[in-house]
């Protein structure tokens, strides 16, 4: 497995330093913070290293406090808010240089039968005939802020295989579109042995799910982000729904959408889907989006 990938893994394999403690590792991230999906990743390993196996998760509600510094550990301290029956809680708060930069609210269900229903799949090109970001990002070299972005990109994204359906909001700054965005991504590995977890497909899901979900904000309003410097942005908070088993290792939609953005703030959600057509996760974010003074 490609140094990168396995890197990648070695994040989300916390060090347990107390019973509820756990201390977790940062990468550079093309911006000066550390990438708000690792946190969010990282601390619900955290959380389920707390909870029986036969206890996945079903649903985390997060907020975003304070910017990760990417050259420090960060210290994941897990309160056992309660074990139920069918249902478990557990809250946990990230730490670095003494502050909480972020904390985690995470359900856990033990499995059961019952109803089932799904909204159907959106209709797009199969993944293969998109092309790859190594193939994308350097056409576009001329728009961003800094040409040097697109390397950056590359190499905190190499872990993923992550290709969009329509051209991205940087590449079309200037004219507004549909506030709707999709991307194919998959882990740029086979996860096998140890490794093949639900529980680490569920952790790796997590990570990338922060990546692209506030673009469907900036194409309402013909903006290109941060790499064309049009808008500040962050994630302020982030919730997820795990509603069936997804690999991470194979071909996942994730299909986004805005439905309204007001006041400096935006809202998107997300969806999900296997390439066989099932709804595996429903995501809803909430982030700053303000027009950079002058």
């Amino acid at each position: 497995m490609e140094a990168t990938v396995q890197y990648l893994l070695g994040l989300l394999d916390l060090e347990r330093i107390e019973e509820d403690i756990f201390r977790g590792q940062s990468h550079a991230w093309v911006a000066p913070r550390v990438f708000g999906g690792q946190v969010a990743a990282q601390a619900l390993v955290a959380a389920c290293r707390t909870v029986p196996d036969d206890r996945p998760p079903h649903s985390l509600h997060s907020y975003f406090l304070r910017p990760g510094d990417p050259g420090a550990p960060i210290v994941y301290t897990v309160d056992r808010i309660r074990d139920g029956r069918s249902f478990t809680t557990r809250r946990v708060v990230a730490v670095q240089h003494g502050q909480a930069i972020f904390h985690l609210s995470a359900s856990f269900q033990r499995p059961e039968e019952g109803l089932s229903h799904q909204d159907p799949m959106p209709q797009t090109p199969d993944p293969e005939t998109l092309p790859s970001a190594d193939e994308m990002l350097p056409r576009y070299r001329h728009l961003l802020v800094d040409p040097g972005i697109v390397e950056l990109l590359l190499e905190a994204r190499k872990a993923i295989d992550l290709r969009y359906v329509a051209e991205p909001p940087f590449a079309t700054a200037g004219t507004p579109r549909e506030p709707r965005s999709q991307v194919w991504f998959r882990f740029n590995g086979k996860l096998e042995g140890e490794l093949d977890d639900p529980l680490v497909h569920t952790c790796l899901g997590t990570y990338v799910s922060d990546m692209t979900l506030l673009d469907s904000i900036l194409l309402a309003h013909g903006r290109g982000g941060w790499m064309t410097g049009d808008i500040v942005g962050a994630s302020l908070d982030h919730a997820m729904w795990f509603h069936r088993p997804f690999r991470a290792d194979e071909w996942l939609l994730y299909d986004t959408a805005s439905p309204t953005s007001q006041g400096g703030r935006g809202l998107a959600h997300g969806r999900i889907f296997t390439r066989d057509g099932r709804l595996a996760v429903s995501v809803v974010q909430e982030g700053l989006m303000r027009i950079p003074r002058g």
